[in-house]
């Protein structure tokens, strides 16, 4: 069964960091005990402004009382009075009394808090305790009165008032200094773990290269080491993994001794771009063959045969490489096969012949004195020819050339003049930009565990005055011609239009080999997708992995700017670009969309259901979906769905169906 797809980012709402939580306690025990230490020297200030207020009062008593006692006649109340408000208007009294025996008073000043330099609410606050000293006035041994003073408390209220004052602008001094002291003690000694999350993070999607540098305590650098050692332990099993796919493919469907595709990878390929229903497109199929092959390896021996045979393979590597969607392969001995899509038997004839006297010089320089000769045999697609009947023309094609002791090409029906020459299919394709004739067919991406399609693949068609033309009929011609880039600018914003007319299906389109190469091409794509806006997030960009391997830089900035616009990218056509599988470690594809010829008869071919099993392993270790294409048969899809594909296409599940009108077609 399929995976369960997990997202890879999850938000914990209420979330509190470690960061925080230190400076919030820390913090929280730095206040605590700054206002414990304000309370208890404002206390203390309190207390002591208290006992001075007291003892000034009593010092007063005390003087007024003696000097009523013995200066002053403390029977005479005019004298007693004329002392009290001496004393009274020299001191900081609250009042003075001057009571006798009955409590009546004899002579008094007073006044009120009114005229206190400090808040009210600070005075409420405080509430200084007023204690009232006392004094006996006596006359030899007679007891006159008593004295009774409370002394003004405005100076002590002030005195207060500026104490406390001063302890609060200190306490939050001292208290803003030691938070901020506090919060950049925490922010250096915390900072490897902001690294730590944006590596975990990075390993959460299947990236290795993040690495923790920053140092802190003891602790924290333990944490990162050992960060790093398990980042390190991954990429390395990432490697090693991606190693090992490249060798079951290299295994599977490559000729050791040349590199080139291997006799059943090759022809399983023919047979998909030569008789898939959509993508079948005209061609030529070109057999190679070096005369003699054998007389050379009994000669000269097997080590120096398997040299040329590889001498030969690169320049055939060469010469596919120069023909966009070409591929070569080794079929037995030193025959060697070419398929070139969208070439006209005039122009291949012409390339052949090239490399046909290309061959033959490299063939004599290792063979000499040996003769030696190369032949080769063409046959193009025609309309109810299949691999094998066009396998068969090539190789009567190839007798026929071998017939002539001379290096040379021979091309199988002469007479057939095929389908349009290229000067006809400039005109056609050149037309339907101009004209914007351009059609959508869309095929679903089916996965069993869903409902709806994971997308649909749009397919393109230009209409000409023959009907409608398949894109496997028109692409390769484009290629060939510079004009595929406009027919992807086209393509694309009709399909943005699409999507904004029905959000919710999400569409996907492959770009064209020179579209990627090409800098213009990028940024007009980059400049409709932003203008598109959200409705662009469910459009799947697919680049083909040929694409990826020819074009690396490019391909990566534009990799990087799709994913930075939030537009999931796929690799097309996976497992025949013959490109290392390390670039997804560099590159963030969210899809893998794994070539026709490694599904057809995949229910009997054990090895490419092994390579495929190994795929979906690693590329789900890395978060990336793997999708098959040309999937034609209930027990092909069966298998696919036990290795655990994330969608698959093809007749079987859904023929292509015009965009317009929703109904399936051809």
């Amino acid at each position: 069964m399929a995976r369960k797809h997990i997202p890879l980012k999850q938000t914990q709402q209420g979330a509190v960091t470690l960061r925080t939580l230190l400076l919030v306690l820390t913090g929280s025990l730095l206040v605590t005990l700054l206002v414990a230490v304000f309370i208890t020297s404002y206390g203390y200030f309190r207390d002591y402004v208290s006992d001075q207020l007291a003892g000034h009062a009593r010092d007063g008593a005390t003087a007024i009382g003696l000097s009523l006692s013995n200066a002053i006649d403390g029977r005479d109340p005019v004298a007693s009075a004329s002392l009290i408000d001496a004393v009274f208007d020299s001191g900081r009294y609250l009042s003075v009394s001057y009571l006798n025996h009955q409590g009546e008073q004899v002579a008094g000043r007073a006044m009120t808090l009114n005229k206190v330099a400090v808040p009210a609410w600070f005075r409420d606050l405080a509430d200084l305790p007023l204690p009232v000293a006392e004094a006996e006035v006596v006359r030899g041994w007679s007891r006159l009165g008593t004295v009774q003073v409370i002394s003004h408390p405005g100076r002590a209220y002030e005195d207060l008032w500026r104490i406390t004052v001063g302890l609060t602008a200190s306490t939050a001094v001292i208290g803003g200094i030691g938070l901020f002291a506090v919060f950049l003690l925490l922010r250096r000694t915390l900072r490897p773990l902001h690294a730590l999350e944006d590596q975990a993070k990075a390993l959460g999607q299947r990236d290795f290269r993040r690495r923790v540098s920053i140092k802190s305590t003891r602790e924290i650098n333990q944490v990162t080491d050992a960060m790093n050692r398990m980042a390190d332990d991954l990429g390395q099993l990432f490697e090693g993994q991606a190693k090992l796919i490249q060798h079951l493919r290299r295994v599977n469907n490559e000729d050791s001794v040349t590199g080139l595709a291997s006799r059943s990878a090759f022809d399983q390929r023919l047979k998909v771009e030569v008789e898939s229903e959509e993508k079948a497109a005209p061609g030529i199929l070109m057999l190679i063959q070096l005369a003699d092959f054998s007389g050379y390896n009994q000669a000269y021996g097997r080590s120096e045969a398997d040299r040329l045979l590889l001498r030969v393979a690169t320049w055939i590597g060469e010469f596919v490489m120069q023909h966009a969607g070409s591929f070569a392969g080794r079929r037995t001995g030193a025959e060697f096969a070419i398929f070139l899509p969208g070439a006209m038997p005039a122009d291949a004839g012409v390339w052949c012949r090239q490399l046909v006297t290309d061959l033959d010089g490299v063939y004599a320089d290792l063979a000499s004195p040996m003769d030696t000769s190369v032949h080769a045999g063409l046959a193009r697609t025609l309309e109810g020819r299949g691999a094998r009947d066009l396998m068969a023309a090539a190789d009567e094609a190839l007798r026929a050339a071998q017939s002539r002791a001379e290096s040379g090409c021979h091309l199988a029906d002469p007479e057939k003049d095929g389908h349009h020459n290229l000067e006809t299919w400039r005109v056609i394709i050149s037309q339907a930009i101009r004209r914007q004739a351009l059609s959508l067919w869309l095929q679903p991406m089916v996965n069993e565990g869903r409902l709806m399609p994971v997308y649909h693949q749009v397919f393109s068609r230009i209409d000409s005055a023959e009907g409608a033309l398949k894109a496997g009929t028109f692409v390769p011609m484009a290629e060939r011609f510079g004009l595929i880039s406009e027919l992807d600018r086209l393509l694309v914003q009709r399909v943005l239009d699409c999507l904004k007319q029905s959000p919710d299906q999400p569409l996907a389109v492959s770009l064209g080999n020179a579209s990627v190469a090409s800098e213009a091409f990028r940024t007009d794509l980059l400049d409709q997708l932003r203008q598109a806006g959200s409705p662009a997030r469910n459009l799947w960009i697919g680049i083909s992995e040929q694409a990826i391997h020819h074009h690396r830089t490019a391909a990566g900035l534009l990799v990087r700017a799709l994913g930075r616009l939030g537009v999931p990218v796929l690799v097309d056509r996976f497992g025949v670009g013959g490109v290392p599988f390390s670039y997804l470690r560099n590159l963030r594809f969210q899809a893998l969309r794994i070539d026709n010829s490694f599904i057809h008869n995949i229910d009997t071919h054990e090895d490419n259901r092994f390579y495929l099993e190994s795929v979906v392993a690693i590329a789900h270790s890395r978060g990336v979906k793997v999708f098959a294409t040309g999937v034609e048969t209930a027990a092909e899809y069966s298998v696919l769905c036990k290795l655990g594909i994330d969608g698959a296409m093809g007749y079987h599940l859904g023929r292509p169906f015009a965009a317009d009108n929703q109904q399936t077609g051809d």
